[in-house]
């Protein structure tokens, strides 16, 4: 039977990432394994069958875009997977990380808690250049853009929401929230907090704090997006077997999304506005996104994952706990 080659799965990924290559007549019975090459690098095969052939993305690729994948078996049968390729490295993420008006990304060196570092947010520029930004905020957590356009950081040490300057100075501007960590801003300026122990804070713009809802507790943080529809939707790992992506109504009441996400992290809409969720269970972690139904479909393989942001100009940018991913073009999820 001639090999013949289908679709990969999911369309992207990072290093470490798992994709599937589907199609037929995959020769798995001989005395080696199909060798199966992803750009220049050779992709070590973690499961084999006659129709599938499931192989890990190798490090150090040196791309970052549209990617092909041969099947030496299939030399005529070129596929491609979209990589994204490291743009930061030596980081602390706990949350998304955030973009601005420029395209430029803040990220952040959180450390450990009550860990004073030299640099706890660096941004970097488009054009792939990293330099310091801030040092003056304790743990920084979870990252927003205000209506104002300057950076608001939470700080899950102090319960404190800062406001960053664009030269990297910081002012407090709401302060007793919990352990502070997820931030949303809705529409109208009004902002959100998560607190770990399950309180969900409405901060108006001057910075007068109201609790408005409450969620189970949570062992790690909250990660909040505030979707197309005006609503409030959350993630938080608990202890629980499986965790729950939840929506928030204005009036406090809750109701779930999804339940079946085992360790879910960061949250935010894609350009078409549908939620993506940052799944990090071993095994199956990587982004998914929630169709119309309910229903998560894998659109990124990406082994660790704690979050993720569309960039202005496009782009996807994904996080582990200690690299930041970018992708040219996020159109393929």
């Amino acid at each position: 039977m001639p090999v013949r080659v289908d679709t990969i799965q999911p369309p992207a990924a990072i290093e470490g990432g798992r994709i599937t290559i589907e199609g037929a007549g995959f020769p798995v019975d001989g005395p080696r394994l199909p060798d199966v090459r992803i750009g220049d690098r050779m992709a070590r095969v973690v499961h084999a069958s006659p129709t599938q052939l499931s192989v890990i993305v190798p490090p150090g690729l040196g791309v970052s875009g549209r990617t092909p994948v041969h099947l030496e078996q299939a030399p005529l049968a070129t596929m491609f997977v979209d990589i994204a390729g490291p743009v930061a490295t030596g980081l602390h993420q706990v949350d998304n990380p955030a973009v601005d008006a420029d395209d430029n990304l803040y990220v952040t060196f959180s450390g450990t808690r009550g860990q004073q570092v030299p640099v706890s947010i660096f941004r970097v520029r488009p054009n792939g250049t990293r330099e310091p930004f801030s040092s003056a905020i304790v743990n920084p957590t979870s990252m927003a853009f205000g209506p104002d356009g300057l950076l608001y950081v939470s700080s899950r040490f102090e319960g404190t929401v800062y406001r960053v300057m664009p030269d990297g100075a910081v002012e407090p501007f709401a302060t007793h929230l919990g352990v502070a960590c997820g931030l949303a801003f809705a529409v109208d300026g009004t902002l959100f907090v998560g607190d770990r122990s399950g309180s969900l804070f409405k901060v108006d713009r001057q910075g007068r704090a109201d609790a408005f809802a409450s969620l189970p507790g949570s062992i790690a943080a909250f990660h909040l997006a505030v979707g197309p529809d005006g609503l409030l939707y959350a993630t938080g790992p608990t202890l629980s077997t499986y965790d729950v992506v939840y929506k928030v109504d204005a009036a406090g009441a809750v109701t779930t999304v999804y339940s079946g996400f085992g360790r879910p992290q960061g949250i935010a809409f894609d350009p078409h506005g549908a939620l993506v969720v940052a799944e990090a269970l071993a095994g199956s972690s990587g982004l998914y996104r929630l169709s119309e139904d309910g229903e998560p479909r894998l659109v990124v393989s990406a082994p660790g994952v704690i979050g993720l942001a569309f960039g202005r100009d496009g782009s996807l940018i994904v996080c582990s706990g200690d690299t930041a991913y970018r992708m040219p073009e996020a159109g393929s999820i």
